[in-house]
């Protein structure tokens, strides 16, 4: 790190933290359970930071948004987090715009983005996933082919969230034959589609997928679905390298996020730690009460410290791939071991969903799966950092 690159310490961006705090008073456990029961989408939620610009934070104030940095926008997501709210409904609105911003051309930037910020436009799933290759992105079999002034794209996609919600998707599919490329890695574009036409029989259809967690999540087929040629993004062939710059905001945000999960579950486990009283004491009084949830604190510091170390590296243009991968390791972790606390704290009365704290329990976990698992990152560090073999 540069003398000149700043971490910021205490609590930054306080303005900021206050303005989403306030939002997030207005929507209790209660509407977030609601939603779960009926597995719908946090739209008034979502309309509103859309309205209060925070879900453009990172578009520049040309093209209609914040224009603030990567730190500032993880500070929203956090605090959205931290006080009981859930920021991955409408976090990707935040980032997958980026490969648009950083590679698209001036005239698809200033048609789409301006609306993007606006809300006009919700751009909230990104087409990557497939159910064969999961994480292996350079062995995915979508197809789109060229024809014309149009592609016609055919394949599937799995764990596409909210696409049923979203009014665009940018999706990475194969533009040239795997056996014809040097490199797996080649020959994969990035599109930014219209969704209008889903489930109308012309080649879109997308599923909802019930799951444990209300992300709305779904998969999405193409059957000859045909877009328009001006849908790619760049150049033909270079998308695996246009995804790749944005791993690294994306990892940074949700490990912030998960380390406002955090920060909930220990305020949650400490308030009740201190009030609940069994045999005449505070449960709090009791090492085996206490000492956990300090050091789930502990944990969380250590987490969010690494954050802000990833964040100020991006904002400075930066090498940060390390410190975003560990970031988002590291604040896994500690939020999935405040949680784990905090339902230990809580006892039988944490699966009451009367305290949210199941709720949050199950949401919390999946940060060790998604968007990179614990796995795939100590392997990224084994080799990419520590320079040992690749691993098998």
């Amino acid at each position: 790190m540069s003398d000149e690159t700043l971490v910021a310490l205490g609590e930054d961006y306080p303005e900021l933290r206050d303005s989403v705090r306030k939002i997030c008073a207005r929507y209790p456990g209660s509407y977030w359970s609601a939603l779960e029961e009926k597995e719908a989408y946090p739209t008034e939620f979502v309309g509103e930071l859309t309205k209060a610009g925070f879900l453009g934070a990172l578009i520049p104030e040309e093209y209609g948004g914040s224009g603030l940095p990567l730190r500032a926008a993880a500070v929203i997501l956090e605090e959205i987090n931290a006080a009981g709210c859930v920021a991955s409904q409408g976090h990707a609105q935040m980032y997958i715009m980026g490969t648009l911003l950083r590679h698209g051309s001036e005239a698809q930037k200033r048609r789409f983005l301006p609306k993007i910020a606006s809300g006009e436009l919700r751009l909230q799933a990104f087409g990557v996933t497939e159910p064969t290759t999961g994480s292996d992105t350079t062995q995915l079999k979508t197809r789109a082919v060229r024809d014309g002034d149009s592609y016609l794209v055919t394949g599937q996609k799995v764990w596409t969230s909210r696409a049923l919600h979203s009014d665009m998707m940018l999706l990475l599919a194969r533009t040239t034959p795997v056996d014809q490329v040097k490199k797996r890695s080649d020959g994969l574009s990035v599109f930014l589609i219209d969704l209008s036409k889903k489930n109308t029989g012309q080649g879109l259809e997308i599923r909802p997928i019930k799951a444990m967690i209300n992300h709305n999540t779904t998969e999405v087929f193409f059957d000859n679905y045909r877009i328009p040629a001006d849908s790619l993004i760049g150049e033909e062939g270079k998308g695996f390298r246009y995804i790749l710059d944005g791993m690294n905001a994306e990892r940074i945000l949700v490990a912030t996020e998960a380390v406002g999960d955090g920060k909930w579950f220990v305020k949650k486990a400490t308030d009740y730690a201190k009030d609940r009283v069994v045999f005449g004491a505070p449960i709090g009084r009791n090492q085996a009460v206490q000492f956990p949830i300090a050091r789930a604190w502990a944990e969380l510091e250590a987490a969010d410290m690494m954050c802000r170390r990833a964040a100020a590296l991006f904002d400075a243009g930066q090498e940060c791939g390390a410190d975003a991968n560990v970031a988002k390791l590291l604040a896994s972790e500690a939020a999935w071991k405040a949680a784990d606390t905090c339902m230990q704290t809580y006892g039988g009365f944490a699966y009451a969903r009367e305290y949210e704290i199941e709720r949050k329990w199950r949401e919390t976990r999946i940060y060790q799966i998604a968007p990179i698992s614990t796995n795939l990152i100590l392997g990224y560090v084994g080799q990419h950092v520590l320079g040992m073999p690749r691993s098998y």
